[in-house]
């Protein structure tokens, strides 16, 4: 995975719950680890924007609720600084599911996402309306 531009803060840990950006059936997610966390003993991994985590979908259609699947961050409510000064925050916490390799499960992204999920993961960025 290529490093993204700024030292971005992390508003989400584990047990945060999000809405699911995509039209892949889930609705709301729980994240339950984030990928490349390296964090001392008994703290909780902490999620940015454009992290990789894994999520346990919460609601959604029957056939996907109760799985855990790859996700990666798209929006953060928790105001976050880019390397040129600029100080960036949604108005929601949002995921995109994803398989291995980052390639998004649905086909299109309900919403904006942020430059810096688009540095990282070009096809999420390819399929979404808008990149702030």
């Amino acid at each position: 995975m290529k490093a993204i531009s700024a030292n971005v803060t992390k508003g989400l840990t584990q047990k945060s719950r999000c809405v699911c950006a995509d039209n892949s059936g889930a609705k709301i997610v729980e994240i339950i680890g984030v990928f490349g966390f390296k964090g001392n003993k008994r703290m909780f991994p902490k999620a940015g924007i454009a992290s990789m985590v894994n999520v346990v979908v919460k609601k959604g259609k029957p056939e996907i609720r109760k799985k855990v699947e790859r996700a990666v961050v798209v929006r953060v409510k928790k105001e976050y600084r880019r390397a040129n000064g600029l100080r960036v925050k949604f108005e929601d916490n949002a995921v995109v599911l994803v398989d291995e390799k980052g390639v998004p499960k649905g086909s299109e992204i309900k919403g904006v996402i942020a430059k810096e999920v688009g540095e990282r993961f070009p096809k999420i960025a390819g399929i979404s309306s808008a990149v702030i």
